[in-house]
């Protein structure tokens, strides 16, 4: 008994200190982060010099930039990952009008995660069925917010206007030249001194840029998917309880939860990830699945938020901007579909549709993951080159 008793104290101890580890691993991945997100921007300059518009000509029209964006996080399965490189591009010349499609078709692209995790409830009818609904409002919600957001960014920016208001609020509220006490600029130089050291030897100023980029996407890459797996280490187990605790309690509260869960680890394809299997088991309705996973939009926000306080100087304000947008286009999405009446039972109607045809046919599974989120998009890009 004895032993026992005095193996617990060191137990905590080796708990205790393994969390302060994690934890630094956080901070030292965020770092690495915002490094890379600034090589990305730092790249793009480099490269394109003055004429980063004229790169993304092919890109004028918005439904390309939108596809671009559905497939890439699709491929990538990180709706952070691709919004913290839009942001790196922003400041490195990509036109806000261009960025905009390319961040909704990131918001449709990451809802492919909780479908696939709805797969491992596909020999069980009935719980494939509430799984598979689960999953597919997220889809569902995000496609319906596109269709109404779009064309009134097309006819009035409302997105970028709001977005451009606040940046530059944020920006002047402080009434001095944040240039010359920039203390994010200080922290990160040695990290961008390092990345530009790295490529000195290429031969010119393009294929230094090039490289930056190619560097950045890549840190970035690694960087979300580790932060995603030591937060899940540390925070999951939480996460179920605030899940628990406060999805039942109604809207409000299951939209709270879902972005406080988000926000914790990181990454809404592991929040809808975690919702789902309880969903197909039962223990949580559509209903009460449907709000939850609007806050996981909201959560999601932070990494390209985040991601803004990296840059500085003259693009400061634009890559902040293009983070905001992502924020309002989601919380204008809730604002309009989920707070309307006649709006807000048409994601759950898709989504039940949806998973009473995928229950009776597998194919249409197939038919619905490969052709909203590959081939549509690959051949809408194809037909808008002809």
């Amino acid at each position: 008994m004895s032993s026992n008793a005095s193996s617990l104290p060191a137990d905590a101890e080796k708990s205790a200190t393994s969390q302060w580890l994690s934890w630094i691993l956080v901070v030292t991945l965020i770092y690495l982060l915002l490094a890379a997100v600034g090589s990305i921007g730092d790249g793009f300059k480099m490269a394109t010099g003055n004429n980063a518009k004229e790169l993304f000509a092919f890109a004028t029209n918005p439904f390309i930039g939108l596809m671009i964006g559905l497939t890439a996080t699709a491929l990538i399965q990180s709706s952070s990952t691709v919004t913290s490189i839009i942001v790196g591009m922003v400041a490195g010349g990509l036109p806000i009008s261009i960025a905009i499609p390319l961040i909704m078709g990131a918001n449709i692209g990451t809802s492919l995660t909780s479908t696939i995790v709805s797969l491992g409830h596909v020999r069980n009818g009935e719980e494939f069925r509430r799984a598979f609904s689960a999953a597919t409002v997220h889809d569902a919600f995000n496609i319906v917010a596109v269709a109404i957001l779009l064309p009134l960014e097309l006819a009035f920016s409302p997105l970028q206007h709001t977005a451009e208001a606040l940046a530059g609020f944020v920006a002047s509220d402080t009434g001095v030249d944040m240039k010359s006490i920039n203390v994010m600029k200080m922290i990160l130089a040695p990290a961008a001194d390092l990345l530009k050291i790295s490529v000195s030897w290429m031969p010119n100023k393009i294929w230094m840029g090039v490289a930056l980029i190619v560097i950045g996407i890549g840190m970035i890459l690694f960087v979300v998917s580790a932060i995603g797996k030591v937060l899940r280490t540390v925070m999951v187990g939480k996460a179920k309880v605030i899940m628990h605790r406060s999805i039942g309690r109604g809207p409000i509260s299951g939209m709270a939860s879902g972005m406080a869960i988000t926000v914790l680890v990181q990454s809404s394809s592991t929040t809808t990830s975690l919702i789902v299997p309880l969903a197909g088991s039962g223990v949580f309705s559509l209903k009460q699945v449907y709000p939850f996973t609007l806050g996981t939009n909201i959560g999601t926000c932070i990494t390209a938020l985040l991601a803004a306080t990296a840059i500085s100087g003259p693009t400061a304000i634009l890559a902040m901007q293009i983070a905001l947008v992502h924020l309002f286009f989601n919380i204008f999405g809730i604002v309009i579909i989920y707070m309307l009446p006649f709006l807000r039972g048409i994601p759950p109607a898709i989504a039940t549709k949806l998973a009473v045809l995928a229950q009776r046919n597998k194919l249409y599974v197939v038919a619905y993951m490969g052709g909203i989120f590959f081939a549509l998009p690959l051949l809408m890009i194809g037909a808008t080159q002809l």
